[in-house]
């Protein structure tokens, strides 16, 4: 009588368990959507009550020169300048006007905590187009969300946030045409990838490296010919935001290259800070690797960093996920790749204090690489069954004491 009645309980708890399961994959989207909404909002508000919010001095030069284009002595399109790509102090426009959206700095921080909560979601949908369960889906949420790095840039006038909703959700659809051969979902992808190409640099890497791995894959898939085509239909679009920053470089300052070799353009200031020899990582692939790796420790914390990895590792050499969707996941190595490269080159300039000089400057690119570790980690804890709980735990853990320390390197 005891065994059947175990039983019978045993029976109960897992139909309730089905249940829930069931109610959570209808409603996970629209309650993360919610949660996220209010983490973005308290986060927001937690900055600008205790002033933190228009910490950075590029957070404040991104405001004005939003506001610089609805009211100044010569407002105009023209203001949106030469060096920092326009579609962040773009979308400003519709609220800078407002003294107080543009003093608090909400005018700003508004795109960023929209891109927060949409990284979220485009987290979500990757790690299910991956088959990874409820559970990982909701890990690899939760730690992006819970990173206190993330929480503040999202609540600033950066362009971090905007910049890694574009390029995940390029790197989503482009993961969705490798699936399902479905041309929309390639445009779609350029259409991100073009996005992220007005925000930040970073994303006119994203275009170069989509581009050469969509490449083989045609090629050996299509032939020749469908390969040519498409990849110049991908182009033509990915890559019109390019073509049209280099065009306006060129009607408002006459040299398509402004951005590039202008005044204060990055290059004219590592060259400054070459001359000065205080720009280490050029043309040393170490340092460039070790830097830029130590950044995202800091960032992202050297035990989540390293359960992410692992989580790629073992992604890429699983045999049993279809070659297309590994070959698609290898986009979410851009940023790495783009930020070791560019170190290396002289283009960048990051400092880690003890690493390279005793300042932390441009440490919080290391944040850039935080979705894509978010989806490694929510596969590994897929991947892992019989340790997930363990894996939880210990990162639930770090995340106290990340919050308990204020250990926010940003």
């Amino acid at each position: 009588m005891n065994i059947d009645n175990n039983k019978n309980l045993f029976l109960v708890k897992k139909e309730s368990l089905a249940r829930i399961n069931v109610w959570l994959e209808k409603r996970s989207v629209i309650l993360l959507i919610i949660i996220l909404s209010i983490i973005s909002i308290a986060f927001y508000i937690y900055y600008y009550q205790n002033g933190l919010g228009l910490a950075y001095n590029d957070a404040r030069s991104h405001l004005d020169i939003g506001r610089r284009v609805v009211e100044g002595l010569k407002p105009g399109l023209a203001q949106l300048g030469s060096v920092w790509l326009p579609l962040t102090h773009f979308l400003m426009i519709l609220t800078i006007s407002s003294d107080f959206m543009w003093h608090s700095g909400l005018a700003g921080a508004l795109q960023s905590m929209i891109a927060f909560v949409a990284t979220g979601i485009i987290i979500y949908y990757f790690l299910r187009e991956i088959n990874v369960g409820l559970l990982g889906r909701w890990a690899g949420v939760c730690l992006f969300a819970a990173n206190l790095n993330i929480l503040y840039l999202q609540s600033t006038a950066m362009t971090e946030l905007l910049l890694l909703f574009t390029m995940t959700a390029g790197a989503y659809f482009l993961l969705l045409w490798y699936k399902n051969n479905d041309i929309f979902y390639l445009i779609l992808s350029a259409f991100w990838i073009m996005l992220s190409t007005l925000v930040r640099y970073d994303g006119w890497f994203m275009l170069l490296f989509a581009t050469i791995i969509i490449i083989p894959y045609l090629w050996r898939k299509k032939g020749w010919k469908r390969m040519e085509g498409t990849v110049i239909l991908f182009c033509s679009l990915a890559g019109f935001g390019v073509l049209l920053w280099l065009l306006w470089n060129l009607i408002i300052f006459n040299d398509p290259l402004y951005f590039i070799f202008g005044p204060f353009s990055a290059h004219t200031q590592q060259n400054q800070l070459e001359a000065a020899g205080i720009l280490a990582t050029k043309h040393n692939w170490w340092l460039s690797t070790k830097i830029y790796l130590y950044a995202m420790a800091y960032n992202i914390g050297a035990f989540t960093m390293v359960l992410g990895f692992l989580g790629a590792i073992m992604l890429w050499f699983n045999r049993r996920i279809a070659p297309a969707v590994r070959v698609a996941s290898l986009v979410l190595i851009a940023p790495l790749l783009f930020n070791i490269i560019a170190l290396y080159f002289g283009h960048s300039v990051l400092y880690v204090a003890g690493l390279s000089g005793e300042t932390w400057f441009n440490v919080r690119y290391g944040i850039m690489m935080m979705p894509s570790i978010a989806i490694f980690v929510g596969w590994l804890i897929q991947r892992l069954a019989g340790l997930r709980f363990v894996i939880i735990g210990l990162l639930a853990f770090t995340i106290f004491f990340s919050f308990l320390s204020h250990d926010a390197v940003t």
